[in-house]
């Protein structure tokens, strides 16, 4: 059956729970209100807004995939009976009419959301740990452990576009269309990034060593300028992939928010917010532009395992291996005291930049030395990055 009407109140507002940020003698607690969704019997893997945000689409180790209706914390679909092993990772078509399920039984399937049938399944040779589907809706893309695979297929009939065996030396972790559908980015726990261009047939670009561990998530900005990665070295980084700055002055790296493997990141549509979630339970929000921790949120009981931003950068949702997920009211989150504090702290004042002309926040400790551009189109002027020789990889987890 259709999913119900979305509601027309925000439902964070007026029910849920409230997490304390602020503690003091005297000062008003600070709130981020939140709400739990319970249901998934086992760790939830996978979690992304849809139907205008209204709704939060979840995969788990329980081989099943629910729909969540924000409003009520209700599950109101439940994908289920076809999965024999834990799915890794859902996505849904950009008209959230097409479901791609990856699965460690090693097989993507496709769904129709309305009537809950499943319409295809391509069995592969190993566990499948990511799926994506292509922005315009006509291809899906897996990554498995076996070979070290890429696969690309049609998402309305399965039919095979590109097979590739050993396309990383390592696990394929994640991998995702750009927003013009013309390449797919992965990442591995070979520490490296790949681009592959589905109309050339060929890799355009490969990063190696991007980090200093295993890479476990990527997301493109929605301009397709910048491509931000996780890993395991408890670092955020954002590449420049438009001008290919990173060739030369390197990425954007984002430090000190998690402690240990940060697991999962997600961008907002303009690039300005950040956010990511750690093995250390924790939710961390970024500043891109200027490259700091606004926040970070505790609540969850074990990792987090992905993590996901609203189009109006109001809400995130959070997917834990404490079998749940939580939707998080961040839209009054800087009038936060400690985020009024940092900001304080770190002498803010608001900019256009000269170059790109999106505002920014300008960060002053010389009252002679004021910023004319954001951090992106500093850039340029940048003295070059050289990466240090990583250590051996970790056993997988």
């Amino acid at each position: 059956m259709p999913p119900p009407a979305p509601r027309r109140d925000d439902p964070l507002a007026t029910s849920g729970h409230s997490l304390p940020l602020w503690e003091g003698d005297h000062e008003k607690l600070a709130k981020i209100h939140f709400k739990i969704l319970k249901g998934h019997s086992d760790a939830v893997t996978s979690c992304h807004f849809c139907f205008e945000d209204t709704k939060v689409i979840s995969a788990s180790y329980d081989s099943t995939v629910k729909l969540w209706d924000i409003a009520s914390s209700v599950s109101v679909q439940t994908f289920k009976d076809k999965h024999t092993g834990p799915i890794s990772e859902c996505c849904l078509s950009p008209d959230n009419k097409r479901l791609i399920t990856a699965s460690y039984d090693k097989t993507l399937k496709a769904w129709d959301t309305e009537t809950g049938k499943m319409l295809w399944s391509v069995e592969q040779d190993g566990l499948l740990t990511s799926c994506h589907i292509s922005h315009d809706g006509k291809y899906a893309v897996s990554g498995s452990d076996m070979e070290n695979a890429l696969l690309i297929c049609s998402a309305e009939d399965a039919k095979q576009v590109t097979f590739l065996r050993e396309y990383h030396r390592s696990t394929v972790k994640r991998c995702r269309f750009d927003p013009h559908n013309q390449r797919v980015a992965t990442v591995s726990s070979d520490m490296s990034i790949k681009f592959w261009d589905i109309i050339a047939q060929s890799t355009t670009i490969t990063i190696e060593r991007a980090h200093n561990n295993a890479i476990a998530d990527c997301c493109f900005s929605l301009d397709g300028h910048f491509l931000c990665t996780a890993g395991w070295d408890e670092n955020i980084k954002l590449w420049d992939i438009r001008t290919g700055e990173f060739r030369s002055h390197g990425p954007i790296t984002l430090e000190q928010g998690h402690i240990g493997i940060v697991g999962c990141c997600d961008i907002s549509k303009d690039a300005s917010v950040l956010v990511s979630g750690g093995y250390d339970k924790t939710i961390v929000i970024w500043d891109t532009q200027e490259a700091y921790k606004k926040l970070s949120l505790k609540g969850h009981g074990d990792w987090v395992t992905d993590i996901a931003i609203s189009t109006d950068k109001k809400r995130l949702v959070s997917s834990s291996k404490d079998c749940t997920l939580r939707v998080w009211d961040i839209g009054n989150a800087n009038a936060i005291p400690m985020v009024i504090q940092t900001i304080k702290t770190r002498g803010s004042k608001l900019a256009k930049c000269e170059e790109c002309e999106k505002s920014f926040l300008i960060f002053q400790n010389d009252e002679n030395e004021v910023e004319s551009k954001c951090v992106f189109c500093r850039l340029s002027t940048r003295s070059t990055t050289i990466l240090p020789v990583p250590p051996p990889l970790p056993p997988d987890l």
